[in-house]
């Protein structure tokens, strides 16, 4: 499959190292603003890799790289901000598109802590109709979380348990960064933006609704070397769509941020920090988020100095297939100083890497099929699990014990 692959940061990197070593595509188109990060991304792939300048923002010339380059599938791998005009340009074009990050949600106008306003996806799913029409797939929010992790509440809704009561996606890790006492291991901008926007909740009967954010703050309890860490509702697009094709009573995303990363962001928030409207300083124009954006290290170069474990997981509760109360947390765990020496990234972005590769292969065998916008848990999750056993990373299952500690 010919693939354009739109961004060479930190997860687009390691899709070049982690698609050069499963030869997963037949072409690999690399596109940047900055040619040279292009180039320099695209010479770790070998031949078999190309790279292009081309601007995000910029629909038209999306399309036209896409007929350029003969493309079978667009794989978004910029921030959220970029989301709707490669989108668009993908559908334009009539080829298939896969995103880690879904359209960007607006808070209520009036009462954003308690109602929803444009959601996470909103603006993709309103073009299903007109993306089946052409008869390609939009696989959105295909990364490790979201992606993975609405696998795992697809695998859980179809052999473990009869009911689910919850699926409430947990993340969190024991990463440490030498020399920096708050560098995110992700894009400031996508930090912010899940963080700090009302935090999404879904229950049966209520529908969605929001809560302020770090709200109902738990520990949870992560293997590995993880262990406890302080979890807080965070917006997230699982509880977006897990709902849409999974009957479940509740649906969450906790982050593991712990105390003091949460004191951080909350200093961020009321410093004005956060904020994407430009202020005029010394005569120039800037977004104090783009600020700090610029100061803080980038994702994609503090993999040598990062260590620790990374987890990603569904945590799922109800009844299971065999009538019995049930809790079980799946999960993805990865170390950091392993990814470092067999793809030379990160962990956090590897790991983010991995899952939108397999989804494409699953996509170019002919396993996956579907038109129109989906989520990545209206596929079946067998195939894909199957696939990510098979690889140097497996996925693992814990039992718990109903209603105890988490």
């Amino acid at each position: 499959m010919r693939v354009l692959l739109v961004g060479a940061g930190g997860v687009g990197g390691a899709v070049v190292a982690i698609a050069t070593k499963r030869q997963s595509f037949s072409k690999l188109v690399v596109a940047d603003f900055d040619l040279d990060r292009a180039t320099r991304v695209a010479a770790t792939g070998g031949g078999a890799v190309d790279a292009i300048h081309l601007d995000a923002s910029n629909e038209e010339a999306i399309a036209e790289a896409i007929r350029i380059h003969g493309i079978e599938i667009v794989f978004n791998a910029v921030d959220p901000r970029f989301v709707m005009p490669i989108f668009r340009a993908s559908l334009r074009a009539g080829v298939h598109y896969i995103d880690m990050a879904m359209s960007l949600s607006k808070p209520h106008p009036f009462d954003p802590h308690n109602l929803t306003g444009l959601m996470l996806g909103e603006e993709q799913f309103v073009l299903s109709e007109a993306f089946a029409a052409t008869g390609k797939l939009a696989l959105v929010g295909m990364g490790v979380e979201p992606g993975l992790s609405d696998i795992f509440a697809r695998y859980a809704a179809d052999e473990l348990f009869a009911q689910i009561d919850e699926a409430g996606v947990r993340d969190g890790s024991n990463l440490t960064v030498d020399g920096y006492a708050f560098a995110p291991s992700f894009s400031i901008w996508t930090v912010v933006e899940e963080c700090l926007n009302p935090p999404l909740v879904y229950e049966k009967g209520r529908g969605w609704f929001t809560l302020p954010p770090f709200s109902e703050p738990e520990t949870f309890t992560f293997p590995g070397s993880i262990g406890p860490v302080t979890c807080v509702h965070v917006e997230h697009e699982e509880v977006a769509l897990i709902p849409r094709w999974i009957d479940v009573q509740r649906a969450t995303f906790k982050y593991g941020l712990g105390d003091e990363f949460i004191a951080v962001l909350k200093t961020i928030h009321d410093l004005g920090l956060s904020r994407t409207e430009p202020v005029t300083v010394g005569g120039v124009s800037v977004s104090p988020r783009d600020v700090l954006g610029a100061i803080l290290p980038n994702p994609a170069e503090i993999g040598h100095l990062m260590h620790g474990e990374t987890c990603a997981g569904t945590w799922v509760t109800g009844v299971g297939v065999d009538g019995q109360p049930r809790e079980v947390y799946l999960y993805h765990l990865v170390d950091n100083d392993w990814t470092m020496e067999n793809y030379g990234v990160q962990s956090v972005v590897w790991q983010t890497a991995l899952q939108p590769v397999l989804a494409i292969e699953l996509i170019a065998a002919g396993v996956w099929r579907g038109v129109g916008v989906l989520g990545p848990e209206a596929l079946p999750a067998r195939p894909f699990l199957d696939l990510l056993s098979a690889s140097d990373a497996p996925w693992a299952i814990q039992e718990r014990v109903p209603g105890g500690p988490r």
